[in-house]
């Protein structure tokens, strides 16, 4: 979830190599096994939150069904609390990027730009992921947006194997984005995700000297997860202190997976296509 993830750090505020390289956890088998748990709820959770959306639907009733949801499965909401946040999902609409509180009055209409993010914590492991939904029929301009942030997380997500180096995914997914026409969003980015919901490293999408160029090792597990803006690439948080928007009120889009390294690629944990 990039979600939050920039209370973790952000490209002004890098951590030292040895730091960064210390704090990197390589997951045991049962750890992973635990993992691969709670990233099913998620993804069960925002399967089933893209086949339900509709027009007419406040965002705080699909946060009411994700938090009975992934209680049911037997984990608790990793967001809920979370620095205060009060929500068991980010929902964000059209210009908002990221971070989105649930209400009651956010009421979802015909062509809007959603995103919702979740994750759930389990047996001491949290798993971790986002979606962006069209509802209904989205302008066109709005689903090449969609459809290239779909397809900048999986560029990203096949330069990933034991040996491969961060700034690897982080240059697919840049070069991905710009060849399309639209800007990365610099000022969050993904992240490690285990027993913390927000663990070292960060995961950029955008090649940067910032942060030191981590090569990657079986056992991590990364949240990678690109933001993309139709417009400027900056953005503005709102008087609720949480609320990320675009700058020129252009359209957002983010898509995030738990991801496992291997020693020859990669396992989607939160793959929805396996649930």
């Amino acid at each position: 979830m990039n979600i939050f993830s920039s209370l973790l750090s952000s490209p002004t505020q890098a951590p030292q190599v040895k730091k960064q390289r210390r704090g990197i956890e390589i997951k045991s088998e049962r750890e992973i096994e635990i993992m691969r748990q709670a990233a099913k709820i998620v993804a069960t959770v925002l399967k089933e939150i893209s086949l339900m959306v509709k027009p007419g639907m406040t965002t705080a009733d699909l946060d009411a069904y994700a938090e009975r949801r992934i209680r049911e499965m037997g984990a608790t909401p990793s967001f809920k609390g979370y620095h205060g946040f009060t929500g068991s999902i980010c929902s964000s609409i059209n210009n908002e990027v990221v971070h989105g509180i649930p209400s009651p009055k956010k009421v979802i209409r015909a062509g809007d730009v959603l995103k919702v993010d979740t994750g759930a914590y389990y047996q001491g492991f949290h798993g971790d992921s986002c979606i962006t939904i069209a509802v209904v029929e989205v302008t066109p301009e709005s689903a090449k947006l969609i459809r290239v942030a779909e397809e900048a997380l999986y560029k990203g997500i096949e330069q990933v194997k034991a040996g491969a180096y961060l700034l690897d995914l982080a240059g697919a997914i840049e070069d991905h984005v710009k060849s399309n026409g639209f800007s990365i969003v610099e000022e969050f980015t993904g992240h490690g995700v285990g027993r913390n919901l927000h663990e070292e490293p960060s995961v950029f999408n955008f090649r940067t000297r910032e942060m030191p160029n981590v090569k990657l090792r079986a056992g991590m597990t990364l949240a990678i997860e690109p933001i993309l803006n139709a417009g400027s690439k900056y953005t503005r948080t709102l008087s609720d202190k949480w609320t990320a928007v675009t700058v020129d009120n252009a359209m957002s889009a983010q898509f995030e997976h738990t991801v496992l390294v291997t020693e020859t690629g990669y396992e989607i944990l939160t793959d929805r296509s396996k649930v």
